[in-house]
């Protein structure tokens, strides 16, 4: 199989195209390398990749049409994974015009591409990576793929609900294989830096406070990363056995578990072997109280089993934070 990865350098994507090397497959990775963290810490994420002759990796921004139009019109793609993003629920709130511009454009560049320079009989398969954040505030939980999804409460969600609708209508249009997997709240070895569980173990160590906004009452579905990307291969696979016909599903991929943010600093004191100095602030404007996947069609068609308990998945994470 050749598969190409949009995002391939960030936290998913590296795991991704590790995982599919292993397997034998092809790998070609994008990656934009920009600063919203530090551009070194991608390179790191590449490390094993780069030295696998079955690995090549572009420097290029989906924005940019003829870049896309140049790398898929001479490749022969089975499957591309489209992780590519600006990412981040707060960070949107501020930059939602980049936001929007990456996401939306981006997105819709690379659909355009695919649609152009492929052959309708031979299109490529596509794994659009959605985000838990489109449920919002839903009171229903846990959250299904059923659920109606009209209320965004963060720019961020809105593009990752707007890519679900653009990729629904290329398939609905042009015949291409569409699947969304909606990702809950993903951790583990590589985490970005920004995200609360690696912040938080950050600052832990270096006995520094952390900021705790609201009472530590929200719960998040923590996901694993190897889950996660058992989720991915099995969605490219199912993807793949429907060659007579086009397809677009949407899946969640969780544990399935909730954990509260007050649960989630205690376990990271145990396995860092050290106190939190928490710091009290007001409830942050787009954050969701709750996320909470119902994976009960993951596990019928795709096969998904996630395994790993959070207390596990911490104690992972802490070992690779300090071995760093």
């Amino acid at each position: 199989m050749k598969l190409l990865v949009t995002g391939g350098a960030g936290f998913i994507g590296s795991h991704l195209c590790e995982m599919m090397l292993k397997a034998a497959h092809e790998v070609v990775c994008v990656d934009n390398f920009c600063d919203f963290y530090d551009p070194k810490i991608k390179w790191s994420n590449l490390e094993h990749c780069l030295q696998d002759n079955r690995f090549r990796l572009f420097k290029g921004d989906i924005r940019d049409r003829d870049f896309l139009d140049e790398l898929i019109l001479k490749e022969d793609y089975d499957a591309i994974v489209h992780l590519a993003a600006m990412a981040g629920v707060r960070p949107s709130i501020e930059k939602s015009q980049l936001y929007y511009d990456v996401n939306i454009n981006g997105t819709f560049n690379l659909l355009e591409s695919i649609k152009e320079n492929t052959q309708e009989k031979n299109r490529p398969k596509i794994i659009y990576a959605s985000s838990s954040s489109v449920y919002g505030n839903n009171q229903k939980v846990p959250f299904s793929e059923n659920d109606p999804v009209d209320n965004p409460i963060s720019p961020y969600a809105v593009t990752k609900k707007a890519g679900e609708l653009m990729c629904y209508n290329y398939h609905h249009l042009y015949s291409l294989t569409v699947i969304a997997l909606r990702f809950f709240t993903v951790y583990g070895p590589r985490q970005r830096p920004d995200l609360a569980i690696h912040k938080f173990a950050k600052l832990i160590l270096d006995e520094k406070s952390i900021p705790v906004f609201g009472n530590g009452s929200t719960k998040r579905d923590y996901t694993y990363i190897d889950d996660i990307i058992q989720g991915v291969v099995k969605a490219i696979d199912y993807a793949l056995d429907t060659k007579d016909r086009p397809l677009y599903e949407i899946f969640n991929l969780g544990e399935s578990r909730t954990i509260s943010l007050n649960q989630m600093i205690i376990a990271l004191e145990e396995h860092l072997n050290k106190k939190a100095i928490k710091k009290g602030l007001p409830a942050q404007p787009g954050d969701v109280k709750q996320t909470y996947a119902d994976i009960t069609k993951s596990r019928d068609l795709l096969g998904y089993n996630p395994s790993f308990e959070f207390d596990e998945g911490i104690e992972l994470f802490s070992q690779w934070l300090n071995r760093k």
